[in-house]
């Protein structure tokens, strides 16, 4: 009994397992693990299948982009749960037995990460034995699967907490001590993970070619590393005596670091400043649009409104402009399968030059943005509205009337709103990131090769299609709000081979540069360096700079002038400037955590417009879409029921039945 409890535990862990778990094949008696490196072509198929565990960022129904508070899905509750584990979570449905996107064991929806550490363990053991290798790949495949290693490891940590390490694969006869391991305590892991990256780094090319793309390179090891040293400096990982002091390992030492350490805020400048010289170096940057319009209208809107529609387009095309100097790693898309995060929210349209507003099979018009969202991204003057005077709160939800093309005011707005049509107020007068990211009412949704004039009400752009019957009921932008920022302008309905696909991204530039301003406000307080990193993204937003938006007495409320100079106040402009950049990227949960404010946020429920309603009046009205219930035991993941029965040596984490019985 003891011998199958054994081999069920590395199982779980990642010690041994068939080579069918490893490399989608049956084995039989003729075939070893050794012969799949026999060759170069056979250990790419092995480097491969190691990148196969990279988390689904893509996938609609399992993508991490759905934790967090930004997304409203399908107006159907038992769906989200089930159909959408990581909205599940937000809903209260994360559970010990079978937990919703566990990456300890990968149930519902998530990779199996410790499978996914075992096949790197396997490649850096038989690679040597491949015999047509040049020294050259040799070195930089196990660069890369030594850095997949680290990731995966980071990846557990990021959701578990103190985890298991997995240095080299076991056997099923090594000593039970060997076998049932315990979780090490948060900066071991940390540094276990550094250190295998450090390594791989020398290895690694600068810049990998364009053949390989999605493959990591000096640049993508480099970013990560840098967020990994941010994460770890964060107060949810640097002395959390709030919440952790009373989560002890068998040794009576906690798992959390108890004090505050300011050094970790210093490596992670050091990490930061690495990784922004490595990519500048290699040629990243940030984005900006300098290709032709993809319609005749939109040629016609650039030449009325030039600048206005340059930056449009240049945080438009940020996301769906394959493989641009911005995005530092993605999750590489080769195929068509119906599940992508574009067809989930993509625009169906009645527009009677394209017969696609019967189909609902490969567009399903369905994932919106929640409402909070809305109220977040800035002014044109790059303020939140609550502390821009010239936004007018008390009327934003009146109709106003968009000027019309013989209006004076007209050439500001071509290609950015619909002219002389009703929408609110709220939807006038914001910043650009604003029209670029969401479909709104009035607004363009640049998709099907046009900009669409998108509405929202039933029977137009993006609202519901009665044709339908019940499917269309419910495959609807549910919120009145939609998100075009994972659309491709190209893509159109029909049939799979009409969506564009493009990679989906991990970390990119804008991400580096708000990371170090973060850092340095957290280690000198506010100043002009803290304030070009930002500026940096500011600038592509067409936005003012920090300090001339938030210094200025005819622009901000007296209770917020000069925001920018207080250390506490400009470390949540810099969460403000990153929760509206990589707006529906999968960062603000993440963000939110790291501060701990999690139970504070994400107990709120999501609002909306009422998305079915026939007329503009009967539109514009809030109510509530999905409850949220996050608790404190949903800061981290619970570890598997049969994981726990299986390991005595393994703690719960806490909060989570049997967490303190050990």
């Amino acid at each position: 009994m003891k011998n199958i409890l054994k081999y069920t535990f590395l199982l779980g862990i990642g010690g041994i397992c068939s080579c069918s778990d490893y490399l989608n094949i049956v084995p039989d008696n003729t075939v070893t693990l050794e012969d799949y490196f026999v060759n170069h072509e056979m250990a790419y198929e092995a480097l491969s299948k190691v990148y196969s565990y990279l988390p689904p960022v893509h996938n609609a129904n399992n993508t991490t982009f759905l934790l967090g508070d930004e997304w409203v899905t399908r107006k159907e509750d038992s769906y989200n749960i089930t159909l959408n584990p990581p909205m599940g979570i937000m809903m209260g449905g994360q559970n010990n037995d079978n937990p919703l996107y566990g990456l300890w064991t990968g149930s519902r929806g998530a990779p199996h990460l410790y499978k996914a550490i075992r096949s790197c363990n396997i490649f850096l053991e038989k690679i040597s034995m491949a015999t047509d290798m040049s020294e050259r790949d040799m070195k930089e495949w196990i660069a890369q699967v030594k850095f997949l290693k680290a990731y995966y490891h980071f990846q557990l940590l990021e959701y578990y907490g103190p985890i298991v390490i997995v240095d080299k694969n076991l056997n099923v006869d090594d000593p039970e001590n060997e076998i049932m391991q315990k979780r090490r305590k948060v900066d071991e892991c940390f540094n276990y993970i550094t250190k295998l990256i450090d390594e791989a780094i020398p290895d690694l090319q600068d810049r990998i070619s364009e053949i390989d793309m999605g493959m990591v390179d000096k640049k993508v090891a480099t970013a990560i590393k840098a967020r990994i040293m941010l994460l770890r400096a964060s107060p949810f990982f640097n002395g959390n005596k709030e919440y952790y002091a009373d989560f002890p390992d068998f040794d009576g030492q906690p798992f959390f670091p108890m004090e505050e350490s300011r050094q970790k805020w210093e490596e992670a400048l050091t990490a930061v400043n690495a990784a922004i010289r490595q990519c500048e170096e290699s040629g990243s940057g940030l984005y900006e649009f300098d290709k032709y319009p993809f319609s005749k209208e939109d040629d016609e809107f650039f030449a009325i409104n030039p600048d206005r529609m340059k930056t449009l387009y240049s945080l438009r095309m940020i996301i769906p402009d394959k493989w641009n100097k911005e995005l530092i790693w993605c999750r590489s898309i080769n195929y068509n399968d119906g599940s992508l995060l574009q067809y989930a929210s993509a625009i169906r349209t009645n527009n009677e030059n394209d017969q696609d507003w019967q189909s609902n099979t490969h567009v399903w018009n369905r994932f919106g943005a929640n409402y909070r969202v809305l109220e977040n991204y800035y002014t044109k003057n790059g303020l939140p509205i609550e502390v821009d005077m010239t936004f007018s709160q008390s009327d934003k939800y009146e109709f106003v009337t968009t000027p019309d093309t013989a209006d004076t005011e007209y050439p500001h707005w071509a290609g950015i709103l619909q002219p002389n049509v009703q929408t609110v107020n709220l939807y006038l007068n914001r910043e650009l990131r604003f029209y670029a990211n969401l479909g709104i009412t009035g607004g363009y949704w640049r998709q099907y090769r046009r900009p669409m004039p998108s509405m929202m009400l039933p029977g137009t752009d993006g609202g519901v299609s009665y044709s339908h019957g019940t499917s269309g009921q419910i495959d609807f932008f549910w919120s009145g709000v939609g998100v075009q920022k994972f659309v491709h302008p190209e893509s159109r309905n029909n049939s799979w081979q009409r969506m564009i696909l493009f990679p989906y991204a991990i970390i990119r530039m804008a991400d580096l540069y708000l990371m170090k301003a973060e850092i340095l406000n957290e280690l000198n307080g506010p100043g002009q360096e803290v304030w070009d990193e930002l500026n940096k993204v500011r600038r592509r937003a067409g936005i003012p700079d920090v300090e001339a938006a938030w210094s200025n007495p005819e622009w901000v409320s007296p209770n917020f002038i000069n925001s920018h100079k207080d250390k506490s106040r400009m470390r949540e402009i810099i969460l403000r400037e990153r929760s509206i950049e990589l707006a529906f990227e999968g960062t603000r949960f993440f963000d939110i955590r790291r501060y701990k404010r999690a139970t504070q946020e994400f107990n709120k429920p999501t609002i909306g417009w009422e998305g079915d309603a026939p007329t503009l009046s009967g539109f514009f009205v809030l109510s509530t879409k999905q409850k949220r219930r996050f608790l404190m035991r949903d800061n981290l993941w619970p570890i598997p029921l049969t994981e726990m029965n299986i390991n005595p040596n393994l703690k719960q984490n806490p909060e989570w039945p049997g967490w303190d019985t050990k």
